[in-house]
């Protein structure tokens, strides 16, 4: 989408985040008269936006005031407001990190606050059981169905030539989806050509961009895996600026958001692998309110057995089921 539909997006999707963690003040008996903070950066970003909604309501439907906290998509700026966090009378941080690398430094930063590290992960040896927690899904799983998908709906080729656009650097998405697509078609054989792996860093003008450059090389072309929704309708912008027909290529996105799956009912975006952003939001805030009561997280649903994990599975979306996950 254009950066003005990706504002105004974000601008209606912010004013529902402040309503809702406004209204998780006004019931806090469940939650014990905790607040916690939810520190993430760039809610222009769909998904993004989607994710603070969620952390918003699943706080305020447990009586917990959750104050959401839109910094600069900066290590920096990052680590400087967790450090405040306990004195400013927050119980627990639930953040989406700029870089997962930097969780030390946010785990040092938080101090004796608990922390639970939402949708993009951290190595699993910076993790802490009970203490320093994920909580969203596995990453590579999306790349998984994306290749096991196009490998179905082209009957097993033996080579492909391979357009890849990701996400940003250092991102746990952007390093796991971008990996298992590489493994998924080894592993079936596939003779795979990297024609064309670039960075759009999630954004459709970019992606767009890329893939106007990449045409007039006039390299050949068989599927176009992005590691978002938003790339993957840049893709498709792209291509019918150029007078090519979407649908006569595999193109697969991440995410399911709204404008994901109206392009796969319009023929024109081929598969999605659905995040689910309110599924991660809960499992954070349940996290964050059994760590702040000094309980184990592992017996929540997706937890795994070391508490340091809750989990929340990826889902194949194409036409087949896409009025499943429209809105």
């Amino acid at each position: 989408m254009g950066n003005l539909k990706k504002k105004i997006i974000g601008f209606v999707i912010m004013t529902m985040v402040t309503a809702a963690s406004v209204s998780g003040c006004a019931g806090n008996s469940a939650g014990g008269g905790k607040k916690m903070l939810f520190c993430t950066y760039d809610l222009t970003d769909t998904f993004n936006a989607m994710l603070a909604d969620g952390v918003s309501k699943a706080g305020s439907n447990a009586g917990i005031s959750v104050d959401v906290y839109d910094g600069e998509a900066s290590v920096t700026d990052q680590v400087n407001k967790v450090k405040k966090a306990k004195s400013e009378g927050y119980s627990a941080v639930i953040i989406r990190p700029v870089d997962a690398s930097t969780a030390l430094q946010i785990e040092v930063a938080a101090g004796d606050l608990p922390v639970v590290f939402i949708n993009s992960q951290p190595d699993d040896s910076v993790l802490k059981k009970d203490k320093y927690v994920f909580a969203g899904s596995t990453e590579t799983e999306a790349g998984e169905l994306q290749a096991q998908w196009v490998l179905k709906k082209l009957n097993n080729p033996k080579s492909l030539n391979v357009v890849i656009l990701k996400g940003e650097p250092g991102h746990a998405g952007t390093i796991g989806r971008t990996k298992a697509v590489k493994y998924t078609l080894k592993d079936a054989g596939v003779d795979a050509n990297y024609v064309f792996v670039d960075y759009a860093n999630w954004d459709t003008a970019k992606a767009a961009s890329k893939i106007k450059t990449f045409l007039k090389t006039d390299q050949p072309y068989d599927v176009f895996f992005c590691n978002n929704d938003g790339m993957a309708l840049g893709v498709i912008e792209a291509l019918k600026n150029a007078g090519i027909n979407p649908a006569d290529v595999p193109i697969c996105g991440v995410d399911a958001t709204a404008d994901g799956c109206a392009a796969i009912k319009a023929g024109e975006m081929s598969f999605t692998a659905m995040q689910n952003a309110e599924g991660q939001a809960t499992a954070a805030i349940k996290a964050a309110m059994a760590m702040t009561k000094g309980q184990s997280i592992t017996s929540l649903e997706g937890a795994s057995s070391d508490g340091k994990y809750i989990l929340v599975p990826f889902e194949s979306v194409d036409s087949s089921n896409v009025s499943n996950y429209s809105k």
